[in-house]
């Protein structure tokens, strides 16, 4: 993996060039000569239920996997054992991809015109087209003031009158879905429109390179008017997922399990980034200990984790396991987070003194080790992980080994007028998070620093608990440690900058969980946005990241890959970066057993 400074997204393609697709295990599973066969269940077995399932407002890389069954977009990404194939989008419910070239987007790089697929249908009675007024519908549902996307950021900053739309949407009253139906039939966002029902047309603010990107995400799925009955992502939409991918939600079970059967509407030649294979795909929830899911997984009582990766203690003896890989997320995974507008302890973590004091506490070594070594992490001292647009190899707050240095932790905590602090430290509960966040305890211990663990158990963490600035303000917590996974590749800069710390942005659902706020980082993320090229455009997000490292608004921890295993049966297992699993569409099995 390349340390140097990535000054340029053009240069991206050779960076990822470089990221091996897999380490251990050929990720597909499928002999040279064996047939593929359709049919079966395909089995997968994890802990947490999903924060949101409405695709407007998914926010974790378990729901993009899932959403990606049943909500198509106008563009995507193929799925893919190599890291670089990943990174290109492609055509999805789009006809092509819009050029200069070939008339898709005005000379002055301000207008995109998007052709739609014929063939694309709702899984309705009877089945009818998917339009671009759906698409026009999805755009909408991003500020519902019910489950409002943590993406939205990205398209109001982009966008002509985006940001107008969304501020009328957000006063509107979220119990009402009749008023909130109403307020989209209303109004209307200027920079998004349907010319008819297979042409949608986008205007933009200022040009942006990254736009294609900002159209494959989860978020811009197509809706159907018949969402407009519920509230968003609320209990009735959950259980009235309508899909026009190849499967559809026929069985939901709150935190307990996902049934998922065939679209009877889907055409295969309509869509030209998803197979299907099997019949049935299972997901059963509630299962928190990662040693249990393995076992079952390795007996072939299941065949995938659903948020679980590969015990660090299974990961010496898998080495040579075909069934397991180790798969390239350039990610911040977890990074500790700080609540800047928490009142605890006089308000101490709202001072950069303290802050930056906190840094030396953590033994990074230790985490790299617990998540399975070198071979699967990085320690991290940036915002922007390598592998990644705007990255540069600096540490801002060195310690040796990246073991710690509790001695000047506690000599800056008390210079700074706070030598004695304690702080509410909420953890998931699944995969390793409880035992990431027993060791920064254990590391602010040795600086004096007194962590309340306190466990979630509700699979909240990110659907409120550090999403609502209502619990920030009232110091209901005080540290986290969540975990990011860029929300695409290649020219990505904003997809680690403007989300989690875009002071404008912060609000409910918001991913800048600490309310930072920096009027320059600000600043840089606007002339990011529109900058000339990639090389200045990287520059920005450089120099973004060195502000917001010197405020030390949070404590980057680990550039973490992915390990992950799959049943003797399963076949065709192709790796999606952004959603941390394995492509549940093209998987097919070897048996029923």
């Amino acid at each position: 993996m390349a340390r140097a400074v990535v000054k340029a997204a053009a240069g991206f393609a050779v960076l990822a060039a470089g990221l091996t697709g897999c380490i251990g295990g050929d990720g597909g599973g499928a002999s040279a000569d064996e047939p593929v066969r359709d049919g079966g269940v395909l089995r997968i077995v994890g802990s947490s239920d999903v924060e949101h399932l409405d695709p407007a407002s998914v926010a974790s890389v378990g729901a993009y996997g899932l959403v990606r069954t049943f909500a198509r977009t106008l563009f995507g990404t193929r799925a893919s054992n190599e890291f670089a194939e990943t990174v290109p989008v492609q055509p999805d419910v789009a006809v092509r991809i819009p050029t200069r070239d070939n008339g898709g987007v005005s000379k002055d790089r301000e207008k995109y015109t998007v052709r739609l697929r014929e063939d694309v249908l709702w899984n309705t009675e009877p089945p009818r087209p998917v339009t671009a007024h759906d698409f026009v519908r999805g755009f909408e549902r991003l500020c519902n003031p019910a489950a409002p996307s943590i993406g939205r950021g990205y398209y109001v900053s982009t966008l002509v009158g985006m940001r107008a739309f969304c501020d009328g949407f957000l006063k509107v009253d979220p119990r009402d879905p009749a008023a909130m139906a109403a307020y989209q039939r209303d109004h209307g966002i200027e920079g998004v429109r349907a010319e008819d029902d297979r042409t949608i047309v986008f205007e933009l603010e200022e040009p942006a390179s990254d736009f294609l990107h900002l159209l494959a995400l989860p978020f811009t799925a197509a809706a159907p008017h018949e969402y407009d009955r519920f509230v968003p992502d609320g209990p009735d939409f959950r259980h009235h997922t309508i899909s026009n991918g190849p499967y559809q939600i026929a069985e939901y079970r709150p935190g307990i399990s996902y049934v998922l059967t065939h679209n009877p509407a889907w055409r295969p030649h309509s869509d030209p980034l998803r197979s299907r294979h099997v019949d049935r795909i299972r997901i059963t929830l509630g299962q928190d200990s990662p040693e249990a899911v393995q076992q079952q997984l390795e007996q072939g009582t299941s065949d995938l984790a659903w948020d679980q990766p590969v015990p660090t203690s299974a990961v010496p003896r898998l080495r040579d396991d075909p069934r397991f890989a180790i798969m390239k997320t350039p990610s911040a995974s977890p990074y500790l987070v700080f609540n800047l507008l928490s009142p605890n302890n006089a308000g101490a973590l709202g001072k950069r003194d303290v802050r930056r004091a906190l840094q030396y506490a953590i033994d990074r070594s230790a985490l790299v080790k617990l998540v399975g070594g070198p071979a699967v992490a990085e320690p991290l001292h940036t915002v922007i992980p390598a592998g990644n647009s705007g990255h540069a190899a600096v540490n801002h707050y060195p310690t040796r080994n990246d073991s710690g240095d509790p001695a000047k932790c506690r000599a800056l905590l008390a210079q700074a007028g706070h030598p004695d602090l304690t702080l509410k430290f909420p953890y998931r509960t699944n995969s390793l998070h409880k035992l990431f966040a027993e060791a920064i305890a254990e590391n602010l211990a040795s600086c004096g620093v007194t962590a309340e663990l306190t466990p979630d158990t509700g699979g909240s963490f990110y659907g409120g608990t550090i999403t609502t600035p209502a619990r920030a303000r009232e110091g209901q917590w005080d540290i986290a440690a969540p975990g990011w996974t860029p929300d695409w590749y290649g020219n990505n800069g904003r997809s680690i900058i403007q989300p989690l710390f875009d002071g404008r942005a912060y609000g409910n659902g918001s991913t800048n969980y600490g309310g930072y706020n920096n009027p320059r980082v600000n600043e840089l993320i606007d002339a990011a946005l529109t900058a000339s090229g990639p090389e200045e455009t990287a520059e920005c997000w450089r120099q973004a990241d060195v502000l917001i490292m010197q405020d030390a608004a949070i404590v980057p921890l680990l550039n973490r890959d992915h390990t992950i295993f799959r049943s003797s049966r399963v076949r065709n297992a192709r790796f999606l970066p952004t959603a941390a699993g394995y492509d549940y569409t093209h998987i097919w099995l070897a048996t029923d057993d």
